[in-house]
């Protein structure tokens, strides 16, 4: 783990956190902290919003530190909440700003391309449009209600679902962005190398590495929790 994971601490004013790294406005965001919080400092300001002050640091350890890995032993049942409604305004964040942009991008990208480039990137990026989607789907219509009532005490039949399945079955999103990425970077001729070209990746380089944080953020925060939840109802 690097050294740089201690600069993140309770007592740290919330705008010396975002100078040291701009992408972490995002997780404010979807927190739903409104800016204007002045000389606040990350304590105070998850006191005013009713957030652990534990969670939202490994949240932004997660998202500016490659190799951190959180210890969740200091979260509890009441943050749980807390990090399905961030995963929600994540879903929300994806679907509707950064898919629909890296979808018109693509649009005005292919109308410079041959008929079998358009078409192949075009396949790519539907069939990836379609994965997440069902991924997002599968989340916020089984494994959020099926939390939600475990965190209500009103568990769902025993044997019908556990925490479990969604891990075993936790697609990897990235992986057909990856393709898509690939095909335009390598696989296009230089005379398709415009400045659109070089915005279209930026983006999906953005929202890939997002994404990856995602995850992490179920896989190492949510589920663990859950399952120490499921095991309270045993």
């Amino acid at each position: 783990m690097s050294d740089k994971t201690r600069i993140y601490t309770k007592r740290m004013k919330v705008s010396d956190l975002l100078a040291c790294d701009s992408s972490l406005l995002s997780i404010l965001q979807r927190l739903d902290i409104r800016l204007g919080f002045g000389e606040a400092t990350v304590a105070e300001l998850c006191t005013r919003y009713g957030i652990s002050a534990d969670l939202f640091l490994m949240i932004c350890n997660i998202y500016s530190f490659r190799e951190y890995v959180p210890q969740v032993e200091s979260l509890g049942k009441s943050d749980i909440k807390n990090i399905t409604t961030y995963l929600r305004a994540s879903h929300r964040y994806y679907t509707g700003v950064c898919f629909p942009a890296i979808h018109e991008s693509i649009h005005r990208m292919v109308n410079e391309l041959d008929e079998m480039s358009r078409k192949l990137i075009d396949k790519f990026y539907d069939d990836y449009d379609n994965e997440v989607n069902s991924h997002f789907m599968y989340e916020e219509d089984v494994v959020f209600p099926y939390i939600e009532s475990l965190m209500a005490d009103k568990c769902m039949e025993r044997g019908k679902y556990s925490i479990s399945q969604f891990e075993h079955n936790h697609s990897n999103i990235n992986e057909k962005l990856n393709d898509l990425k690939n095909i335009i970077i390598k696989y296009l001729t230089e005379e398709y190398s415009s400045p659109l070209r070089f915005e279209l990746l930026n983006d999906i380089y953005s929202v890939e590495n997002d994404l990856r944080k995602h995850s992490l953020i179920e896989n190492k925060l949510l589920i663990p929790l859950v399952e120490k939840l499921e095991k309270c109802h045993e």
